[in-house]
């Protein structure tokens, strides 16, 4: 096992974390010195005294830095060329590689001390926000144009997996608020070559070898053009782009432009209504709670309304230094207290948890149940009781006597917590 790995695993949670962190600064400090080198080096020319044609293959084949790593050190090292506080803003952390490449050619003598400033601790889209102040784009044109045939790649062989068909379709994109797919070509399925040679071809005929076409998945692209205006790119069936045609020939009495922007925006309103009313059973007339019953783990609709908007919509899951977790995407609704040790289905005990931080808080009580667990069986041992063999009587069934156990070592008053 490598060394670091064995002295990380032997640190204690606050130590290791204390160390991360001063690692982190180290590296901070020099990658700044790094930068301030590299500015020197090509100030003097030695990476051309050195035998290399550019600093670019400098950095890769002398310094063996990778290609990504040498393209944010050399846009950094130009610019703190012109501003040498970002090799201070660099050091301290208030900016990193990234900020200065976004930045790099919007900042003048007059903006870049308060826009260095500005930027502290933003992440990567709340600076291509602020990039589309300093620089505002035109709106892009709405365009729908159909991809090239995706990149086809050897079959597999007889021996691996034989298959009858693939089918193939086309797809296209656009490169503003919405994109499309252009119908697929005349034939909906590329037929597999038969294995074996037809009987009817010469013994010499070469058997063509077969190919699969593969289509590269892509996310869509959003990208900030001004305040308030973006620019969407994404790819979708030719289905979906007979949809939209029809959509724009519907709505013309209303959009005689047929503005796909503005489909968009209703389409997309449209379904937030239609999640609303499938998540929480949101309506303009509510009907009265009936409520749940008193067994069950189910939480209403009516709690799940309430917790959403108390919570913001977002993971409301706060760490040990006072940050709060804010993720948006796949939120459960999380029991502060377990079901299992009677925590009731109410917006007081229902809080939003992010899939990572519900499986945490999980984990978390799960450890500590079974601490106290453990250590209420040592208890009863050494008071020279057996556990499980309680006196049986009416309401004492082998069942009710184990939930009654399981209650007392999860309660925090039954047992204190082993160290």
């Amino acid at each position: 096992m490598n060394a670091h790995i064995r002295t990380a695993r032997t640190l204690a949670d606050h130590v290791l974390l204390a160390r991360a962190k001063t690692l982190a600064d180290r590296e901070r400090g020099t990658t700044a010195e790094l930068i301030a080198h590299l500015m020197e080096v090509e100030r003097r020319k030695l990476d051309l005294a050195s035998g290399y044609s550019s600093m670019f293959l400098y950095c890769r084949d002398a310094l063996l830095l990778s290609e990504a790593e040498t393209f944010n050190r050399l846009k950094a090292a130009r610019a703190a060329r012109r501003f040498p506080v970002i090799l201070d803003r660099l050091t301290e952390g208030a900016v990193n590689l990234t900020t200065v490449k976004l930045l790099a050619k919007h900042l003048t003598a007059d903006n870049h001390l308060e826009v260095l400033e500005s930027v502290r601790g933003l992440s990567r889209p709340e600076i291509e926000n602020l990039v589309a102040r300093l620089a505002p784009m035109p709106d892009v044109r709405t365009s729908v144009r159909k991809l090239p045939a995706p990149k086809s790649m050897p079959a597999p062989t007889p021996a691996s997996s034989p298959a009858p068909s693939t089918a193939t379709s086309s797809t296209a994109t656009t490169t503003t608020s919405v994109s499309a797919v252009a119908p697929s070509g005349p034939p909906l399925f590329a037929e597999v070559l038969p294995l074996a040679p037809s009987p009817l071809a010469p013994p010499s005929t070469p058997i063509p070898t077969p190919t699969l076409a593969v289509a590269e998945t892509r996310p869509a692209v959003v990208s900030p053009l001004s305040p308030d205006r973006y620019k969407l790119q994404l790819t979708i069936t030719g289905e979906t782009l007979e949809k939209l045609e029809l959509v724009k020939d519907m709505i013309r009495h209303a959009g005689p432009s047929g503005d796909v922007a503005q489909i968009f925006d209703r389409a997309m309103t449209l379904l937030l209504h239609d999640l609303a009313k499938k998540k929480f059973a949101a309506t303009d007339r509510h009907r009265p709670s009936q409520g749940v019953a008193p067994e069950s783990h189910k939480v209403s609709a009516e709690v799940k309304r309430v917790v959403y908007v108390r919570d913001l919509g977002c993971c409301a899951f706060v760490g040990k230094g006072g940050r709060r977790c804010n993720e948006r995407a796949s939120l459960e609704f999380h029991h502060v207290r377990p079901f299992v040790e009677g925590g009731p289905p109410t917006a007081e005990n229902i809080a939003l948890r992010c899939q990572a931080h519900n499986l945490y808080e999980w984990h978390l009580r799960s450890t500590e149940v079974r601490a106290r667990e453990e250590e209420w069986l040592y208890r009863q041992v050494a008071a020279g009781v057996v556990p499980w063999t309680a006196t049986t009587g009416p309401g004492t069934s082998p069942g009710s006597r184990r939930k009654r156990v399981a209650t007392d070592f999860a309660s925090p008053s039954a047992a204190r917590p082993v160290p």
